[in-house]
């Protein structure tokens, strides 16, 4: 989701003034005078980017009259969760790339890359804490063991051909949709809406993220490596399921090369071939309805909602997840 298209700046356009001061926030935290963290920071903490679950936060906090500035703090803590989470993340997996760039712990080995993702998350936690809101607090401190146990849920499956399409939807829960999820509650909160409200766009955020993280697994079998930023198929070379994977050993229990990568044999070939059956079946497509379908759960969550601009780009924002390349 590049900031320069034009369905994306539609749905930022209210909130473009506070995404710059998350932006600017970013900088700033990249600039410590710390000649052992400013290389890594500016490696991890560029001053653009996606920041869709910021913009969620913002989104949700104009339901109701505010200063805006809790709202700011508290994108800028999601932000920096997220960064953190997906250095660890790519640490675990052996990641050399992140959306095409080197992972830090590809460039500076798994010691620097653990120690810099705590670092990210300790200060996420202290822009968290700068909100003075105990609520989003114990919501940050619950979205940590989310997404941690969405991590070790994936690594103790992992290789393992019997994961169900509930476990997936538990494991995506929280390696993802726990992070909009809090993007969404943490803005609804802070405005000082009502509690119905606060319900409907928690409920907004974790259909969203479902959407979202399935979009990027069928991606792993529809897109190429410059729309990815990995190479295709990665997900199964790792001894990861997901949801087309899911499906394909549903249509073919028995002759599965996804059965023989996972056994350890001839990973490459399998994976190819695994990929080309997904490609030529219509798993992308059912794969995609599924995802569409928690869109349209994201969308009919804000149906109580005032008819404001920012709902409308919230509405986009569902919208444009199951269409995404990247």
């Amino acid at each position: 989701m590049q900031r320069s298209d034009t369905i994306v700046d539609y749905i930022y356009e209210p909130i473009q003034s506070e995404l710059g001061r998350v932006e600017e926030n970013l900088r700033r935290l990249a600039n410590t005078s710390q000649v052992h963290l400013d290389e890594f920071l500016k490696h991890v903490l560029p001053s653009q980017g996606k920041l869709v679950r910021p913009a969620i936060t913002v989104l949700t906090s104009r339901f109701h009259p505010n200063s805006g500035e809790l709202p700011v703090i508290m994108a800028t803590s999601v932000e920096l969760l997220h960064i953190a989470s997906l250095i660890h993340d790519d640490t675990v997996d052996n990641s050399a790339l992140r959306r095409g760039l080197a992972t830090v712990s590809s460039l500076w080995g798994r010691d620097v890359a653990v120690l810099l993702g705590d670092y990210i998350f300790a200060t996420a936690a202290a822009w968290a804490c700068d909100t003075d809101n105990m609520r989003v607090l114990r919501r940050f401190a619950e979205t940590i063991k989310e997404l941690s146990s969405g991590e070790l849920m994936e690594s103790y499956a992992a290789f393992n051909t019997a994961h169900t399409y509930e476990q997936y939807k538990e494991r995506i829960y929280n390696k993802t949709a726990s992070l909009f999820r809090t993007a969404a509650e943490g803005g609804a909160i802070l405005s000082g809406i009502a509690e119905e409200h606060i319900q409907a766009l928690t409920e907004y955020g974790c259909n969203l993220g479902m959407a979202f993280q399935i979009v990027d697994d069928v991606l792993d079998f529809e897109g190429t490596e410059e729309e990815v930023g990995k190479p295709v198929g990665a997900d199964l070379l790792q001894g990861t399921l997901t949801l087309p994977a899911i499906l394909l050993l549903e249509r073919y229990p028995d002759d599965n090369p996804i059965l023989a990568l996972f056994q350890g044999n001839d990973p490459e070939l399998n994976s190819r071939r695994a990929v080309e059956m997904v490609q030529n079946s219509p798993i992308i497509a059912e794969s995609n309805a599924i995802a569409a379908d928690f869109s349209d759960r994201a969308v009919r969550a804000l149906r109580n909602l005032p008819d404001i601009r920012e709902r409308r780009s919230l509405e986009e924002l569902s919208a444009y997840v199951v269409r995404r390349r990247h």
